[in-house]
């Protein structure tokens, strides 16, 4: 009896796991590396979940405190200071602003809040944004700067320097 309870356990577990793995959708991720001066690196995954992306980011090296964070409009990151991955993704012409309120860049990402180590971790849903399309994030830049974002000053939220760049590619 015990030998068919753990079979049948055992068997149930597998299943709801490949269930659980079967309903993911496309994903990309963008692997970043500091910029000349900083030690910033990371990893953000972009999934479609529907008509939005879910931007899942782990960003380790930051200095204490809040940082701006970006979709870029080029997937380059060989300036020294990351300038040659251009501004942010605006492909509606709107206003710099925040993701979740008004209009603003379609690259515009909520803030990375660091911890007491420099460490930072984010999950939301940028609405609108896809993975290809003309909305499309592969193949652009993500962008970790070294101030916090004001949302409000155009074109680039007052956001300072490029801490780390990475491009966006399938995975």
């Amino acid at each position: 009896m015990k030998t068919s309870t753990l079979t049948a356990i055992a068997s149930a577990s597998i299943l709801l796991s490949a269930c659980a793995g079967s309903g993911s959708g496309p994903s990309a991720e963008a692997k970043l590396a500091p910029t000349q001066g900083h030690k910033t690196t990371g990893t953000v995954v972009f999934a479609q979940k529907g008509a939005d992306v879910e931007v899942t980011a782990h960003v380790a090296g930051l200095t204490l405190g809040a940082h701006g964070f970006h979709v870029h409009e080029k997937g380059d990151c060989s300036a020294p200071d990351g300038t040659s991955a251009g501004g942010h993704f605006n492909p509606g012409g709107q206003p710099h602003g925040h993701p979740h309120q008004g209009p603003h860049h379609a690259g515009d990402m909520p803030m990375l809040e660091t911890d007491a180590y420099g460490n930072a971790k984010l999950v939301a849903v940028l609405p609108g944004l896809t993975l290809e399309g003309a909305n499309g994030i592969v193949g652009r830049g993500v962008i970790v700067h070294a101030a916090p974002d004001d949302f409000k000053t155009q074109p680039t939220g007052n956001s300072g320097a490029r801490m780390a760049c990475g491009t966006i590619v399938k995975r």
